[in-house]
């Protein structure tokens, strides 16, 4: 399975002035590095979590298939299109009798194909995350990217020693969002 972020949630309103604020930086000279941090501290609360913090526009490449096949992302607010792709020439879209949808309540979404036509693969566009702004996330989830890319903004300058590359803060923040999956 492929995922592609389509459209990536926004880092340079709320989210970069939080962290600005936590850091006590007033100036812009330091916006794009930090909306950068932002980023990597949400996708390192992704990797912890499992799931999506921010609203972003996914697409997943998955084999045309009767089983159902579980999106890469979490939680999933929409599943809008899926698309064949044969081995030659251009994507085309699935009839919604070709192929079946399904949201569940742990915040998967699932995918199958029944009638698959020509494509040998299917390209599933949907939504996935927590909040759709840095407003809406919740509290504990936002204040750990915040803790999370000040410390990577504080590092990068010295100012702050070497260590776990997950401070046990921003950890203990985002331990009751964390899903676990049972072998």
């Amino acid at each position: 399975m492929q995922r592609t972020i389509l459209t990536p949630p926004d880092f340079t309103g709320g989210a970069l002035a939080d962290v600005k604020q936590w850091l006590a930086i007033t100036g812009p000279a330091q916006d794009g590095t930090l909306a950068r941090l932002v980023g990597a501290a949400a996708q390192a609360c992704e990797a912890f979590t499992g799931t999506l913090p921010l609203e972003a526009t996914c697409e997943d490449v998955l084999p045309a298939s009767r089983e159902w096949q579980v999106l890469a992302a979490r939680p999933v607010n929409a599943i809008p299109a899926v698309e064949g792709i044969p081995a030659e020439g251009p994507r085309f879209a699935l009839s919604a009798e070709a192929h079946a949808i399904a949201l569940d309540p742990d915040g998967s979404g699932r995918v199958r194909v029944m009638q698959p036509g020509a494509a040998g693969r299917v390209a599933v566009r949907y939504a996935a995350g927590y909040a759709s702004d840095w407003a809406a996330l919740p509290e504990t989830l936002r204040h750990g990217i915040v803790r999370l890319a000040a410390e990577l903004f504080r590092a990068r300058d010295g100012e702050a020693p070497p260590g776990r590359i997950l401070p046990a803060a921003v950890a203990a923040l985002w331990h009751p969002w964390r899903r676990t999956r049972l072998a």
